[in-house]
């Protein structure tokens, strides 16, 4: 697993990971931003209206309601993103992280509002009588380019399990287990067997369902979150200031935290905050053309509130509470996992700047003197005896207090380490470091009026949010399938997704992400640069929208 977590991460240094990805995600956004006048602040209000039902018109083709289709993109965007994801940027990327988060959401907001507007538009009518749209049909039909509709579609298939299927049941499984001791065999069962009743019945049902579970997870999860920022309060000032102060410069090693460089903080925010808003993913699209409507239109402004609601308002909160309680510098007793550990040779002191530079260097791939290492260690009742050979990295943190052990009790003898890895897999080593991911932010719960309590309002908020993402992204998948192969190819497909679900709980949680990485770039990409060759028709689509409505009226 070492190799494939290794191999991923190779991938996406090209790909999410490299400076291009978010520049050119954010360019995308602010184009259309500039190009149709910043319609994220001038449509809001219509839009709400819009969700309300107020412009409804009987007799409107497709299969829900406006806010049927809102809460079903919701349900595929407001996932472990804003729990897990949140808390692996503020990890990763320090305070700053969190306002190029509100970037991607501000100027996606508009992306999202050309995406579905033109995936409308150009949805179909399939055999069974319900409606099918996405990328994928304004790219064949409006573009007339439907080698990069199919390259759109498989993409599609390839996120709906990197994206919405893996990492959402892998972390509610982390999550039940570090609360509840729920073995995560369990958990992957019963919820596989949901999974699959709630999928069946396709995006009727769907759309069901998560208009029931968006409003009370919403709803169980700020209580939470505003029981740990009230009696922190004191420190949610400072935190503001680091979050904008940092945005420019990077954030500055403190306690556990190594510190972040400006592009690493620039690339971790924005990747983080399209994983968890999507906007420009293409995938919210797909939900927004079951909408009744006749007015493309009408249904991109309701998207505007998409990635409002998921970044701006929630994982600005889920940031707060991490920051204003400090847990995200702080070191906690953990068992390491192994795509988080690293040994380097020589000794390195927290204390020491210099050393600190190296080692986030070395953790970048970048020009460093660390290097990996390899030799033995001695151990002696699990315990460490050459000590300096080494310095242990985990979870980006120096590790403290580590003990290693197998199901017999604590190791003695030697064990070897090979190219800065681990050998022997079934070693299990636990200490002190840095948390990230659902981890981080469950420990941030605890911190509030519930104390030790908080943390089952992560996980039951996470096992809401995180199933709701995966029957919303199985219907993205089925649709995708739908365009490439037909109806028939829909039912193998949803086998293989509860199949995939069940095994992602017991996987390695680094390298699910790192799956997620690149599967959200494949699907992000062709998208992108779809909308931008289609600038035109969207600026005319919108300017016939108020020209027939009567500038938001709407005719009878």
């Amino acid at each position: 697993m070492d190799s494939v977590n290794d191999f991923l991460i190779f991938i996406d240094g090209y790909l999410g990971s490299a400076t291009w990805f978010p520049t050119f995600l954010l360019s995308v956004g602010i184009f259309f931003t500039l190009y149709l006048g910043f319609p994220q602040i001038r449509y809001f209000k219509h839009a709400i209206g819009v969700t309300s039902g107020k412009f409804d018109k009987d007799g409107a083709k497709g299969d829900t309601t406006h806010f049927q289709a809102l809460a079903t993109a919701l349900s595929g965007t407001v996932g472990t993103g804003n729990i897990g994801g949140v808390a692996l940027a503020l990890h990763l990327g320090g305070p700053a992280a969190l306002f190029w988060m509100w970037m991607t959401a501000f100027f996606g907001m508009t992306s999202k509002f050309v995406e579905v507007t033109l995936s409308h538009k150009y949805r179909n009518l399939t055999p069974d009588g319900t409606m099918a749209g996405g990328p994928m049909y304004f790219m064949e039909k409006g573009l007339n380019a439907k080698w990069l509709a199919i390259i759109f579609a498989i993409a599609t298939v390839l996120s709906s399990f990197g994206t919405g299927n893996l990492p959402q049941i892998n972390s509610i499984a982390a999550g039940l287990e570090s609360t509840f001791s729920l073995d995560p065999l369990i958990t992957a069962s019963v919820l596989s067997v949901l999974l699959a009743l709630v999928i069946i019945g396709g995006i009727t049902r769907i759309a069901k369902v998560a208009a029931a579970i968006v409003p009370t997870m919403a709803f169980i999860y700020l209580i939470g979150a505003f029981a740990v920022i009230i009696p922190n309060i004191a420190n949610v000032l400072p935190s503001l200031v680091a979050i904008f102060s940092d945005a420019f410069t990077g954030s500055a090693a403190t306690g556990g935290f190594l510190g972040a460089t400006f592009a690493y903080a620039f690339d971790r925010g924005v990747n983080r905050g399209l994983y968890s808003n999507e906007a420009g993913q293409g995938s919210a699209p797909i939900a927004h053309a079951s909408a009744r409507t006749d007015e493309p239109a009408d249904e991109g402004m309701v998207s505007i509130l998409e990635p409002f609601i998921d970044t701006i308002v929630i994982c600005t909160i889920t940031g707060l509470v991490i920051l204003s309680s400090g847990v995200w510098m702080e070191k906690f007793d953990n068992e390491f996992q192994r795509a988080d550990m690293r040994f380097v040779a020589g000794v390195y002191n927290e204390s020491n700047t210099a050393d600190i530079e190296e080692l986030f260097a070395y953790l970048n791939s970048d020009e460093s003197s660390a290097s990996s290492y390899s030799g033995t260690l001695e151990l002696v009742g699990g315990a460490v005896q050459n000590v300096d050979d080494f310095t242990l990295i985990h979870a980006r943190s120096f590790a403290e207090n580590v003990r290693f052990s197998r199901d017999s009790g604590a190791l003695s003898g030697n064990v070897s380490v090979v190219d800065g890895q681990l050998e022997d897999i079934t070693i299990v080593v636990t200490g002190e470091s840095l948390l990230h991911s659902v981890p981080l932010t469950t420990e941030a719960y605890t911190r509030g009026f519930f104390g030790e309590s908080g943390k089952y309002i992560v996980s039951v908020g996470l096992m809401l949010f995180a199933f709701s993402t995966a029957i919303a992204w199985s219907y993205y998948g089925d649709r995708a399938m739908t365009y490439l192969f037909g109806p028939k190819s829909v039912l193998p497909y949803r086998v293989f997704y509860v199949l995939g679900f069940f095994y992602a709980a017991l996987a390695d949680t680094t390298i699910i992400w790192n799956l997620s990485l690149i599967t959200i770039v494949l699907m992000t990409v062709p998208n992108l640069v779809g909308l931008l060759f289609m600038h035109r028709e969207m600026k005319q689509t919108v300017n016939e929208y108020w020209e027939k409505t009567e500038h938001g009226k709407h005719k009878t």
